[in-house]
This record gives C-alpha cells, structure tokens and sequence, in this order.
C-alpha cells in the first residue's frame, strides 16, 4: 500500500538575506507540507545508549579480581552472565541501567557496598550505515551525540570528488520509511545545523536514488541553503 508523502523546506539565505519560499510542486512521489527536520525515531525518547544482542560490555568490580574490568558479550537473549549476580538482563537498558542491577544482584548475594561500573566496549546493535562517496564505508556505532557531520567523519570523510550536496539520510519512523536531502558544504557554512542522526539511519553520500527522487521536485542548487525533508512511498524508490 502507496504511503501518503510529505515533504517540507527549511529556507536560510546566504549572505544575511531574508528567507524566500521555493516553488515546490507535490507529485505523485512527494506532498509539500510544513517542517524542517527529520523527526526522531521513537526509540530516541528513551535517552542514552540502549545494550543490544552481541553488543560487548567492560564490567569492572573493585576488590574481585575475576571481574577486573572482565569483558562480556551480549547473548542472542540479551543477557550476560556476571559472577556472583548471576544472570543479568541487559538488552534495551543503558550501561547505567545495567550497573544499578548488578549492584543489587551482588548485594543479595552477600557483597557489601560492590563498586561497580559497567562501559560499552564495542556496539553491533546500535549503529549507522554510511554509504556512498566516503572512504570507508560500513556499519558505525552511535555513542553519544551522533550527527551528520560526525558520521561521515567516522567513515573517514568523504572522496576527493564526492558530491557535498547530495547526501541523502533514511530513516524510519513508526511505520513510515521517511528521507532528507542534505548539503554537507552548506552545514559546514552554517546555513543550517548539522542534523542530529540516529541508530539504524542509513547515510548516503553522492548520487543515489534518494537524491534522484528529490530533483523531480526541485533543482540542486536550491540546496546550497535548504535541506528537503519527506516521507516517501513505499514504491518510490
């Protein structure tokens, strides 16, 4: 089933112009509508990094030589077996999350006053896909601030002729598949902030479908100061 399609502008004009609306046209892909950024996925309202299957996690308990600074890999159930607390449910907590459980389970197991820290080590479940005109393309984990900028940074930056302004990011939200067009040149001037990314976004850099959808309803050059983002048909790309 076709999905109903929205897009919406943010006009900034360079050189401390006032803003100017472009003459965008819905068609059968895109339905202009008001909006200037990407929303954020559900999951983004919960805050903090979130444990997943197969993540790796560092425990470290002062004064227990078996769990000094002792790495533990995340099962395919979400769980991590730590000496003396047993088994401890981590998927979809925080590391936080995880340290206050520990601390229980040792105390009801006769530990008295356990200082514990539990880190992430490495994350397979919360990542980024950067594609395209980069370095090194792949998987990345966000931790932290993740943004666009930073993205393509931790793929190494882009190619020597990589196309700035055509750097497309996907992102599910509920059960809409949504995109944004994104000129990295012009966040680098400051026409726009650097848009905050999420895990599971898929960032594109160069010419690619998704951008090839957004020139059937608006020239590149309109995006030296305007980001598009839409909600796209499930056919549409």
């Amino acid at each position: 089933m076709t999905r109903i399609v929205f897009a919406a502008l943010a006009l900034v004009m360079s050189g401390g112009c006032a803003g100017k609306a472009l003459p965008l046209q819905s068609n059968e892909y895109i339905q202009v509508v008001g909006g200037t950024e990407l929303p954020a996925p559900a999951s983004a309202a919960e805050g903090g990094y979130r444990i997943g299957a197969f993540d790796r996690l560092i425990v470290d308990v002062i004064g227990f030589e078996e769990l000094t600074k002792r790495e533990f890999q995340v099962d395919a159930a979400g769980n991590i077996a730590v000496p003396i607390a047993g088994t401890v449910r981590v998927a979809g907590q925080t590391p936080e999350q995880v340290t206050v459980e520990i601390i229980a389970k040792m105390r009801a197991g006769y530990v008295r006053n356990p200082q514990v820290s539990v880190n992430l080590f490495q994350s397979t479940s919360q990542y980024v896909t950067v594609e395209g005109q980069v370095l090194e393309p792949g998987n990345y984990p966000v931790v932290g601030n993740m943004t666009l900028m930073r993205a393509v940074a931790a793929a190494k930056g882009t190619g020597e002729f990589a196309k700035l302004d055509d750097v497309v990011v996907f992102r599910t939200v509920g059960d809409k598949r949504m995109v944004a067009l994104y000129n990295m040149a012009a966040i680098r001037r400051g026409y726009y902030p650097d848009p905050v990314i999420y895990a599971q976004d898929i960032v594109v850099v160069g010419d690619s479908p998704g951008r090839r959808l957004f020139t059937r309803i608006v020239q590149a050059s309109s995006l030296v100061t305007a980001p598009i983002i839409a909600l796209v048909s499930s056919n549409a790309l």
